[in-house]
C-alpha cells in the first residue's frame, strides 16, 4: 500500500488506528503536539514520581487482546499486566464494600455489608450476562447512515437501548439499599454523566468489571499506549513529537493537506482525527471549521479536578482504588450536571498503586492519584482563585475518611490540574470524558467514525462511536481503521475473542 494515512494525535484512538494500518502495509505517521504519546492516557512525572494522567485501571482487557491480536502480537509483550483483586473499596461514611471479580467473594462481601442483598446481586450479574452479549455487537459497527439502525444486532437491543430508564432506574430494579445501587453505578464516571441522567443499557458498564475484573499495568496505565507505540513503530509507522497541527486543507470535500505550526504542509490520502472532538473541530478545520456557539448547544460530560502527590511515605494499609462518595451523593451530582456548583460535598477517587507497583515511586516512598468530578467550564468558575483552598478541601476530606492521618506531612511532590487547566490543555470546556452520552449523541447521531460532509476524514476517541473509556475508544480506531480500508477494497474482517469469553460468563 501506498496510501498516506496521517493521524492527528498519539491518544489511545490514534495509536490503535496506527497500528492497524501499518500493520496492513498503508505509510502511516501520526502528529503528536506533545513530547510524549498518550493523550489523556500519558504519564506525568513530577520528580522521581510517575502518574498517570488519566485512566488507572484497564476493564474488559479482551479488547485490548483483539487489537494486539490483528497485528500477531499480545500487550503481554510489551507490558506487565495485574489482574487487581480485591478491586475497589467502596465507602460511604462508617459502610464500606470491597468489591471482588470472584463472585463468591462478591457474595460475602455484599451480606456483611448489606445484609440480604447478596441474592439480588447474583439476579443482577445473571441478568446481565445476557444484557451485554446482546449490547455489545451494538459497539463494534459504525452508524453513517439511518439504515444502520435496523441491523439485526441493534434490532435486538432495542429493548435495552431505547429506552427512558436510566443505570439508577436499572439498578433499583434489583437492589433496596440506595448505597448499594452506587455501588453498581459509579460506574458511569467513565462517561462523565450521573447514574441518574446516564442511560440504562450503561449499567453494563459495572457487570462488565464484576465479572471479568479489572487490570493495573505496571509503571502506569500510561506504558498501554508506550506499548502501542512501540509496536506501531516496529511496523514501519512514524511518530512526529512535539509537532502541533494547526489546519486542515481541502479539495472539495477531501482533507488534502495539514499544515504544522511551523507552517510545513503535509499530503494525505486518509485523515484521522484524535483529539479532542469539538476543540478540534472548532480550530484545526480550517474552513470547515464549527463555531464555539454551535458546539456548545451540544451537552458534554462533567470535568474533574486532579491532585498528584509524590511522597516519602507507603500507605500499606490503604487500598490500591478507594472511592469516597459524598454524604449527599445525589446532589452532588445534581451540581455538577447543572455546571454551576462546585461542591464541598465532593466525591473523592484515590489511586494508591504503589501497593501493588513498586517502579512508580522511590523504594519507601509512593504516589497518590486524586480524582474528584466536578463541573465543566461552561459558565466560567475562576479556578486559578479558588484552585488552593478547593485543594485543601480536598485533602482535608481524605484525610478525616481515610487512614492517612498524616498526609500533609508527607507531600513532597504535587501536582494539580484544574477543570480550567484542561481546557488550556486543549479540551473543549474541560469537559475531561468528551460528549455526554446521551440517548441524542449516541450511534449515529454521536460524530460519526467516517465524519459527516467529509470524503476521506475518520475520526477516533472519545468524542465519536463508541464512545469514552479506554477499551471503547480503542474500538473507535479499529472501527475507523476498518473503514479506511474499505473505502480502499480493502475489507477486513475483524478478530473476535470476546464473542466466547462474554458467552462463558
Amino acid at each position: 500500500m501506498n496510501k498516506k494515512i496521517i493521524i492527528i494525535g498519539a491518544g489511545p484512538g490514534g495509536l490503535t488506528s496506527g497500528m492497524l494500518l501499518a500493520h496492513r502495509g498503508y505509510d502511516v505517521t501520526i502528529l503528536e503536539k506533545a513530547g510524549v504519546v498518550g493523550g489523556r492516557n500519558a504519564p506525568i512525572q513530577a520528580g522521581p514520581y510517575t502518574f498517570d494522567t488519566g485512566p488507572t485501571f484497564l476493564h474488559q482487557k479482551f479488547t485490548l487482546d483483539e487489537i494486539f491480536a490483528e497485528i500477531e502480537r499480545k500487550p503481554e509483550d510489551y507490558m506487565e499486566f495485574v489482574q487487581l483483586d480485591p478491586m475497589t473499596t467502596l465507602r460511604w461514611g462508617d459502610v464500606s464494600l470491597v468489591t471482588s471479580s470472584d463472585r463468591e467473594t462478591m457474595v460475602k462481601n455484599i451480606e456483611a455489608s448489606f445484609p440480604g442483598e447478596s441474592s439480588n446481586y447474583e439476579r443482577f450479574m445473571q441478568d446481565h450476562s445476557a444484557k451485554l452479549r446482546t449490547i455489545f455487537p451494538c459497539l463494534l459497527h459504525p452508524y453513517s447512515k439511518l439504515s444502520d439502525y435496523l441491523k439485526p444486532h441493534l434490532l435486538k437491543a432495542l429493548p435495552y437501548v431505547a429506552t427512558n430508564k436510566s443505570v439508577m432506574d436499572v439498578l433499583s430494579e434489583y437492589f433496596t439499599d440506595e448505597r448499594l445501587k452506587l455501588a453498581f453505578t459509579f460506574q458511569a464516571k467513565y462517561l462523565g454523566m450521573s447514574p441518574w441522567n446516564c442511560p440504562g443499557l450503561f449499567s453494563i458498564l459495572s457487570y462488565i468489571e464484576y465479572a471479568h475484573g479489572i487490570y493495573h499495568v505496571q509503571g502506569g496505565l500510561s506504558n498501554i499506549s508506550a506499548g502501542m507505540a512501540k509496536a506501531y513503530q516496529e511496523m514501519g509507522g512514524k511518530i512526529m513529537l512535539n509537532t502541533e497541527v494547526t489546519e486542515i486543507t481541502y479539495h472539495g470535500k477531501k482533507a488534502a493537506t495539514v499544515v504544522l505550526k511551523d507552517g510545513t504542509s503535509m499530503k494525505c490520502d486518509d485523515l484521522i482525527v484524535n483529539a479532542d472532538y469539538a476543540h478540534a473541530r472548532s480550530n484545526i478545520f480550517g474552513t470547515k471549521n464549527q463555531s464555539r456557539e454551535n458546539l456548545l448547544k451540544k451537552k458534554y460530560s462533567c470535568s474533574t479536578f486532579m491532585l498528584y502527590l509524590g511522597l516519602d511515605k507507603l500507605y500499606t494499609d490503604e487500598p490500591h482504588h478507594h472511592v469516597l462518595f459524598a454524604d449527599d451523593y445525589h446532589q452532588n451530582l445534581r451540581d455538577i450536571q447543572d455546571e454551576r456548583v462546585v461542591s464541598d460535598d465532593m466525591s473523592i477517587y484515590i489511586r494508591n498503586s504503589s501497593i501493588t507497583d513498586p517502579t512508580v515511586a522511590p523504594e519507601g516512598h509512593s504516589q497518590l492519584y486524586i480524582l474528584v468530578p466536578t463541573i465543566n467550564t461552561r459558565h466560567g468558575h475562576p479556578w486559578e482563585k479558588s484552585q488552593e483552598e478547593y485543594k485543601n478541601k480536598v485533602l482535608d476530606r481524605i484525610i478525616e475518611r481515610t487512614g492517612m492521618k498524616d498526609l500533609r506531612d508527607h507531600i513532597v511532590e504535587e501536582r494539580c490540574i484544574t477543570p480550567k487547566g484542561w481546557e488550556e490543555n486543549d479540551i473543549f470546556i474541560g469537559a475531561t470524558f468528551n460528549l455526554a452520552h446521551t440517548l441524542n449523541q449516541m450511534l449515529y447521531l454521536r460524530p460519526q467514525n467516517r465524519l459527516k460532509g467529509f470524503e476521506n476524514v475518520y475520526l477516533v476517541g472519545g468524542g465519536t462511536h463508541p464512545g469514552s473509556g479506554l477499551p471503547t475508544i480503542y474500538e473507535s480506531g479499529r472501527i475507523s481503521a476498518n473503514l479506511i480500508c474499505e473505502s480502499h477494497g480493502d475489507n477486513r474482517s475483524r478478530i473476535d475473542l470476546a464473542t466466547d469469553i462474554l458467552e462463558q460468563s
